[in-house]
Parts: structure tokens; C-alpha cells; sequence
């Protein structure tokens, strides 16, 4: 999976607006899609570990280079952070480090309809972002497919 079905692309998109709408405004450098990834993280490696979720973002990270090559002067840390991406944003304009971040969310979220189904990523987005259940029509929830 390289590219991001339409389904998971609408997700991503709807995810980083809730990010967006929920910080106060700023020149966003990948910052949604930072926080979107670290509330995701937060949230699986209570269920799948550490280890767990390092994979499963290692793979998503390694996806994402393939389409966004700044991307492969990051890495995923043994505590499932991302190294690296900062650093490189403060030289890229924020267009493309914006596009980096929505690229890895996207992997992720990909990989995990894959792994887990449908039902079950959307019930994390629900559990993460409850603010996604009043408004399903945006997240395109019955369109995903990986």
C-alpha cells in the first residue's frame, strides 16, 4: 500500500481539521498531524504495546518516505516517537512539511484498516475524537476501504 485510498485520505483530512480546530491558529509545520499521530499513539500502545505501536509506525514512516522523500531523514525511536521530523521541518516550508505529517498519518491510518478492519479503526477514531461521531458523513466512514 503506497497510495492512500480516498476513504483514508477524507479521514486524514477530517482528523487533522479536528487537530486544527482544537489548537490555537499557527503556521502549521505538521503540528496537527503531530498531535493526531501522538493521540494515536497514546491510545494503541495501551492496547498493542510500545513495541507494537514502533512497528506499526516504523512501517507507516517507511511507507510515507516512498512519497515524501524529506520523510527518510526521520525515524521512529524505541519509545514509538518520531526523530528527526522537527528538525527537518524547520528547513522545508510549511506546505511540505504539512504534506509529510497528512502522508504519515495517512500510511498509518491505512495500515491500520488493514490490520484491524474497518469497524475497529473508526471505533479508535471514534474513542480518540469523539467529536467524530456527530459529524460521519466527513471522516467518510462508509467509503474506507485499504
Amino acid at each position: 500500500m503506497t497510495q492512500a485510498t480516498s476513504g483514508v485520505r477524507d479521514l486524514t483530512r477530517f482528523l487533522l481539521k479536528c487537530e486544527t480546530e482544537q489548537s490555537p491558529p499557527s503556521e502549521d509545520r505538521g503540528d496537527a498531524a503531530l498531535r493526531a499521530l501522538g493521540k494515536i499513539r497514546t491510545y494503541l500502545t495501551k492496547v498493542v504495546g510500545i513495541a507494537g505501536f514502533q512497528a506499526l509506525l516504523t512501517r507507516a514512516l517507511a511507507l510515507a518516505a516512498a512519497e515524501v522523500v524529506w520523510l527518510e531523514a526521520v525515524s521512529v525511536q524505541a519509545d514509538a516517537t518520531l526523530q528527526g521530523f522537527e528538525d527537518a521541518a524547520h528547513s522545508l516550508s510549511a506546505q511540505t512539511v504539512a504534506a509529510g505529517g497528512t502522508a504519515l498519518l495517512e500510511q498509518l491510518l491505512g495500515l491500520l484498516i488493514t490490520f484491524i478492519g474497518e469497524a475497529l479503526t473508526l471505533r479508535l477514531v471514534q474513542d480518540i475524537w469523539p467529536q467524530s461521531q456527530s459529524d460521519n458523513s466527513e471522516t467518510g466512514t462508509k467509503e474506507i476501504s485499504a
